[in-house]
């Protein structure tokens, strides 16, 4: 639309725009600058007005903590109400101080000035009472904080401090009305500019219209182009995508792969390691072990020539009876027996070790077969036994057993074993961790924990609960926790593969479940579920 001053002068469109913008820039921006900084000062006033009253009530009560302090000290001459009133004093000369920057005025009037002095008076008498409480004079600094004198400036102190307050509320009452009409006027101002900007934006608005409308044509021969080429790029896109979801199968096989031969070669190595342990622990025990019972009976045959000769012989000769005291030898007597007991004791236990090594590792069953569940538990913890201890300011990790009448269980024993291996070291990082933090905020020494059940859930399956109350998991991290090379631990201490390989143990292997159950900072239970005979 055109708009004409005379029949041969008319204004271009773009100088029209370009004067109702400049127009409504003129008569708008001191309009705003001036409602910004009218609300700013009204909004400053409201937040002096609330912080003002706030003081004035810190102020009353800080008052009545001292005067309460003061008259304490005077009744018990415990020297704490006076270190109470110390620290008060300087709490309420912080808010005397804020309160003047606030309301300057407030404090420069007549009654301001009394209100000063009752308060240097009050101060001065409760002085005087400390010194006479640090002299063992109680009586009289009771008698000076009770005196009339006392009472009558603490009146005239209270009846200021509540007089300044009444008149810095009035005075903050008729700067916020001040500040209402200057926002009033300000309104009036700008609702005047906006009506006599209306006529000036429909001009506006119109030429904007046939402007649209010229650009909605170009728009459409536009738009029938790009959904040309819109499919073009769809098509190419389609394929991309095809290129794309192959190569995502591809590394998820590469991961899968790589997952699986980093287990063999870990379980190959750990085989072999606690087999050639246990081959060269064993001999040796054997040898020891099977010797102590030609001990035994040399050691008993002995004592029983020893005890024929003492009976034969009632009187030996002095070398024999020195030499008998010398080396007691009723007491070698007594306790060579037991000994022989340790030692086969001990050699008991080093031959129950190497059969819990080899256990655990199941070199030699590298086929599906029925196996005791709490064995191959039993087998790991052992293993980790080392970790449960308390070092330093660390303290024991308990372990609560609450193993079911479970049947044998088909499966891959020392795959299986490896899987609790996995969930186990994962719970004691996190009970360690959560106590490292407690540690360190100095917090109460939190109860190390793990408790370790199974039971049958029905004819066909068994559940094993390995529960600890560490520092537990958060919510974000749940989803990814067994995805191959995920790990929240620092670098160097975690290589995201133990869950992942547990995951594929207990579900692709042995056709089970393992879910997680964790609450943040309390606890996290890992939950497997096996058959008991697997499916050919």
């Amino acid at each position: 639309m055109k708009m004409y001053i005379t029949n041969k002068t008319k204004i271009p469109p773009s100088q029209l725009i370009t004067v109702t913008v400049l127009l409504t820039l003129l008569l708008f921006i001191p309009q705003i600058w001036l409602n910004c900084q009218g609300y700013y000062n009204f909004n400053n006033l409201t937040k002096n007005e609330f912080r003002l009253q706030k003081l004035s009530d810190e102020i009353i009560y800080f008052d009545e903590v001292l005067t309460m302090s003061a008259r304490m000290n005077a009744a018990t001459g415990n020297l704490m109400w006076e270190q109470r009133y110390r620290q008060f004093e300087h709490k309420l000369d912080i808010a005397i101080q804020e309160s003047i920057k606030l309301a300057p005025q407030a404090y420069k009037s007549e009654d301001a000035k009394k209100t000063d002095i009752a308060n240097q008076q009050l101060i001065k008498m409760e002085y005087q009472s400390f010194n006479l409480v640090r002299k063992n004079e109680k009586i009289a600094a009771q008698i000076l904080l009770s005196s009339p004198e006392y009472e009558t400036q603490k009146q005239i102190y209270a009846d200021g401090v509540t007089k300044r307050k009444h008149n810095i509320s009035i005075q903050l009452q008729q700067q916020v009305a001040e500040y209402r009409q200057k926002i009033f006027w300000a309104i009036l101002a700008s609702i005047i500019s906006l009506i006599l900007l209306i006529p000036a934006w429909l001009l506006v608005l119109n030429l904007l219209h046939g402007y649209l409308k010229a650009k909605k044509n170009a728009q459409t021969a536009l738009e029938e182009a790009n959904s040309i080429l819109e499919m073009q790029v769809a098509s190419r896109t389609e394929k991309l995508n095809q290129k794309n979801l192959q190569l995502q199968q591809t590394l998820q096989e590469l991961q899968h792969t790589q997952v699986q031969l980093i287990q063999t070669e870990k379980m190959s190595s750990l085989g072999q390691l606690v087999a050639g342990v246990a081959h060269e622990i064993n001999n040796p025990v054997n040898f020891v072990y099977g010797n102590l019972s030609y001990v035994r009976e040399y050691t008993h045959k002995l004592l029983t020539l020893i005890n024929l000769y003492q009976q034969e012989y009632s009187h030996p000769n002095s070398a024999i009876t020195s030499l008998i005291d010398e080396i007691d030898l009723n007491f070698i007597i007594n306790d060579l027996a037991k000994v022989l007991g340790s030692m086969t004791i001990g050699t008991n236990r080093i031959r129950e070790i190497v059969l819990t090594l080899r256990n655990f590792s199941r070199l030699d069953e590298a086929e599906m077969k029925p196996v005791d569940i709490h064995e191959g538990i039993d087998s790991t913890l052992l293993i980790l036994q080392h970790r449960f201890q308390g070092k330093h300011e660390q303290t024991e990790i308990v372990i609560i057993k609450d193993y079911g009448d479970l049947p044998l269980v088909e499966c891959y024993a020392g795959a299986l074993n490896q899987v609790f291996m996995n969930i186990l070291s994962n719970a004691i990082d996190a009970i360690r961790q959560k106590e490292f933090e407690a540690l360190k905020a100095n917090t109460k020494h939190p109860y190390n924990s793990i408790i370790i059940s199974t039971k049958v859930k029905n004819q066909e399956n068994v559940i094993i609960s390995i529960k600890d109350n560490g520092i537990g998991i958060i919510e974000e991290v749940k989803p990814r926790l067994f995805d191959p090379f995920f790990t929240t631990k620092p670098i160097g201490k975690g290589t995201g593969l133990g869950l992942s390989i547990s995951y594929q143990t207990i579900v692709n292997k042995h056709k089970g479940k393992i879910e997680c159950n964790s609450v943040l900072g309390k606890s996290t239970e890992f939950v497997i579920e096996i058959p008991i005979k697997q499916t050919r």
